[in-house]
């Protein structure tokens, strides 16, 4: 029971005067070492943590309001209030900080806030002066109580006593009760004194006041106080407006009196503040903050009446989606749950995160998804309005629920194809609504607030969703006005240049221009999918077609579109534009431009600056390859000239390559020349190869022998004697030679290797041209250094084993 009776919401006043929610948790005085004082601590009832501290200052002025509101200011402009959700609470604490600073509990206000301009003079206060002193409240005094109510608004002293002393003596109520005498008696002098009464007070700023003059039977009194202005010929009708013309509409009957009371009351406070009050001058501006606090505290408080009455909500989406429902019904229902979401934004977030959660349990996006697509345009705009409250507060909560259709529903009528056909069908000429629902889906499909998980990630999910299902709706009306015949070749060069099939009609336009701005968003934050969009519907392509265009501002969101594609710097996209020539209607767009110095001149050569900055050489030689001779004239600027330059640059690089490569791979060493000219000057015509083959045959045939006689064993390798057709060996120190010359082949060894005999068969500049002409540079370059390797160390071994007993130191 305690804690219920602890519990508060703790609020600060943010500069705009309204009040920010810091949280919800239970309070407690106790005393703080730190701060050395009974202090008012609040501790948030989800984690415990401290939201408030507070040291309950002897000096400090606090206000009880409402019956359950303290609220206090520590320091200039920094004011504090706890709402508490009980009274006896609101009560325990007053009575704490009372007993601290030594004041009477009763009393609903401890300080009199002293001015600094007043400090000098407070000490002249005689202190028995408590309460200011009224005059009888008379129709003759009417004149005297004004006067004292205007004298006093500049003290905040004396604001403070009089507020006191209207309290105490139930003053208003009586001064109401002459209001009527004087407007029986059609007395406009009293009336305009009543006026200026009535106004004073209310810039008292005391909620204690408020409650007093906005109860039921009090409040029209003060309006119609307030409709004898003095500076109006004839008064105003607002209680008129108030009891005839405005009506509370009951969509689903309130069976809570005090809810009801409490939403009269509201209105016609929220009525007096926004429109018969005048506008308050800068020194009046503070005068309303407590006006402004008893509204928004009210609507806190219906909005968790309402939310708590779920019986009273779910009447009101059953409603909401039945059939049989009347159209006239249903707009009132629609316009309820519109206001009711209008009221929610004076929640802070994680009240709101609540209010919303309640709103989808009860089944609103179903709902939304009827109402959307209904004939009535106050009904659609009223839907559009709740949709847009719902993405602009939880986007994740909206993709959850749309996810979740395929399974249960077809593609026509997911909710969002029902907003993207909204936003194409939009009667309004300045499409209003459709610039509302492109930020919407804008939203939706922004992968910045797109939030993943270890298990999921809704990015990839719901972006696949969209580009299955959704995708092609959106592309439908560019598609659509677009199309070209696939014969339009055939015709000629001047015709192509004009589309027939291209939107002149403005709201088109506007149209094509929307879904533009979304695709190129896409483009900018939707990788792999808008990608494998573009390359199979080929729309680069049909976007293009819009710069043929009368309005500029649409042939300049297709060029954006391309602009985006380009900027992304991405090969796959620059091989399509340039498979599909797709430069070829920006260049006619600029040729056509003439010389005019316009927007679309500027963007067009910015887009090719941006591709000779960037030097992305494919497109560079494809511009200059197939557009040059166009474009040369163009001198204003040096784009398209340095556009040349880099392509020549390119060019001769890669022939400098290339040459390089060639050069290497045809250049030998002179001594391998040398060596295969030697070599040549053996051979002699077939004879000489036939002759070459069998001696090869013979000769590789006894290596082999000799080779597995080596195996056999190294005793039997070193008496082995020297075949009889080995080249002569001197005879003395046989034994030495014996031992060098035992691992030799038994024939001449002059070229023992099949690919040293192979290559001697051809001409060394033959094998070069054979290798170059059929492998690749790098894989050539590899080949050839094999290949010299090898007829090297060949031609050394060949040398080393003719020049070997010579070399015998024996």
């Amino acid at each position: 029971m305690s804690d219920t009776r602890r519990r508060v919401k703790v609020y600060t006043l943010n500069e705009d005067r309204q009040w920010d929610d810091r949280g919800t948790g239970h309070v407690s005085s106790t005393f703080v070492e730190r701060l050395k004082g009974i202090s008012l601590l609040v501790r948030a009832e989800s984690d415990g943590s401290l939201l408030l501290e507070s040291k309950i200052s002897p000096n400090t002025a606090y206000q009880k309001q409402q019956d359950t509101l303290i609220v206090w200011s520590e320091a200039d402009n920094y004011d504090l209030a706890l709402s508490f959700q009980e009274k006896a609470g609101c009560d325990e604490i007053w009575e704490k900080i009372c007993q601290v600073q030594g004041k009477d509990p009763a009393l609903d206000i401890t300080q009199d806030p002293i001015d600094e301009s007043e400090e000098d003079h407070f000490e002249e206060i005689p202190e028995t002066t408590h309460l200011v002193e009224l005059p009888p409240c008379e129709l003759g005094r009417l004149e005297e109580i004004a006067d004292l109510v205007t004298s006093v608004l500049s003290s905040p002293i004396r604001r403070e006593k009089l507020a006191l002393a209207l309290m105490s003596e139930g003053y208003i109520k009586k001064l109401l009760g002459l209001f009527r005498v004087c407007e029986d008696l059609d007395n406009r002098e009293g009336l305009h004194h009543l006026y200026e009464i009535v106004r004073g007070v209310l810039f008292l700023n005391k909620a204690a006041l408020f409650e007093v003059m906005f109860s039921d039977d009090c409040i029209m009194d003060v309006v119609g106080c307030l409709e004898y202005d003095p500076a109006l010929v004839q008064p105003k009708r607002h209680r008129e407006f108030l009891t005839k013309t405005a009506k509370f509409k009951e969509v689903i009957p309130i069976t809570d009196s005090e809810l009801r009371q409490k939403i009269h009351q509201t209105y016609r406070v929220q009525y007096i503040q926004d429109i018969i009050l005048p506008t308050p001058s800068v020194f009046e501006e503070n005068f309303l903050s407590t006006l402004t606090s008893f509204i928004f505290f009210n609507k806190v408080e219906i909005v968790s009446m309402l939310q708590e009455d779920e019986k009273f909500l779910t009447e009101v989406f059953a409603q909401l989606t039945d059939e049989a429902t009347e159209e006239s019904k249903r707009r009132e229902l629609v316009n309820f749950v519109k206001e009711f979401c209008a009221f929610s934004q004076t929640l802070q977030p994680q009240n709101r995160d609540a209010f919303y959660k309640t709103l989808a349990n009860l089944g609103i996006l179903p709902a939304l998804e009827i109402v959307m697509g209904m004939d009535d345009l106050q009904v659609r705009a009223a839907a559009i309005d709740i949709f847009s409250y719902l993405v602009e507060f939880s986007p994740s909560m909206v993709r959850e629920f749309v996810m979740q259709e395929p399974q249960q529903t077809e593609d026509d009528v997911l909710l969002i194809n029902v907003v993207i056909k909204q936003m194409i069908c939009d009667s309004d000429p300045e499409l209003g609504g459709a610039v509302q629902l492109m930020g919407l889906l804008r939203t939706l499909i922004d992968p910045e607030n797109m939030l993943a998980s270890t298990n999921k990630t809704e990015k990839t999910e719901f972006l696949s969703f969209f580009y299955k299902y959704c995708m092609h709706v959106l592309t439908a009306p560019l598609l659509a006005n677009t199309a070209h015949d696939k014969n339009s070749k055939d015709q000629s060069e001047g015709s192509a240049k004009i589309n027939p099939v291209c939107p002149d009609n403005f709201q088109t336009a506007q149209l094509l221009a929307l879904i533009l701005e979304l695709l190129t968003f896409c483009v900018e934050h939707h990788t792999y999918h808008i990608k494998t969009y573009i390359m199979n519907k080929d729309l680069l392509r049909r976007v293009l077609v819009l710069m043929n265009s009368k309005h500029t501002f649409l042939a300049l969101c297709a060029l954006r579109f391309m602009r985006r594609i380009i900027g992304l710097k991405d090969e796959y996209y620059n091989r399509y534009i340039i498979k599909g020539n797709l430069f070829e209607p920006v260049i006619n767009a600029l040729l056509d431009n003439g010389t005019r110095y316009n927007l679309l001149n500027s963007a067009i050569i910015e887009l090719f600056e941006f591709i000779k900055v960037e030097d992305i050489k494919s497109l560079i030689a494809h511009i200059v390859d197939n557009f040059y001779k166009a474009l040369e004239s163009i001198e204003y600027v040096q784009t398209f000239k340095g556009l040349k330059g880099r392509y020549e640059q390119e060019k001769d690089r890669q022939s400098q390559k290339l040459s390089r490569y060639r050069r290497d791979a045809r250049s030998l060493d002179e001594d391998e020349e040398l060596w295969f000219n030697d070599d040549e000057e053996d051979e002699d015509g077939e004879a000489v190869e036939r002759r070459m083959d069998e001696e090869f045959s013979d000769s590789y045939e006894k290596f082999m022998e000799a080779k597995k006689g080596a195996a056999n064993g190294a005793n039997s390798a070193k008496s082995a004697p020297i075949p009889a057709a080995s080249p002569a060996v001197p005879s003395n120190n046989s034994s030495s030679s014996s031992v060098k010359t035992v691992a030799l082949p038994a024939t001449p060894v002059v070229k023992v290797s099949p690919v040293h005999w192979a290559l001697k068969r051809r001409s060394s500049s033959w094998y070069v041209s054979i290798l170059s002409a059929s492998l690749s540079v790098g894989f050539r370059r590899l080949w050839l250094v094999w290949w010299i390797t090898l007829t090297t160390r060949t031609k050394r071994k060949t040398t080393r084993r003719t020049s070997l007993p010579e070399s015998d130191p024996a």
